[in-house]
């Protein structure tokens, strides 16, 4: 079986592990449409692309 030739430090072995402990994304909902969707993101509401509760993009899912 193969061994390591030098020993592995704990901060390379912690950072290694720094990723396993990560969050999900924080989720916010739209006052305006009660759509539930990531903050500072624009998403789509009933074929309208909304961002912060105005329509920036009319018709946004034949665009698409």
């Amino acid at each position: 079986m193969a061994h390591p030739k030098r020993k592995i430090s704990k901060t390379r072995r912690d950072t290694r592990r720094a990723h396993d402990f990560l969050t999900g994304k924080q989720l916010g909902v739209d006052a305006s449409t009660g759509e539930i969707h990531q903050f500072h993101r624009a998403h789509v509401h009933e074929g309208n692309l909304v961002y912060r509760g105005k329509v920036v993009v009319e018709n946004y899912a034949k665009t698409v």
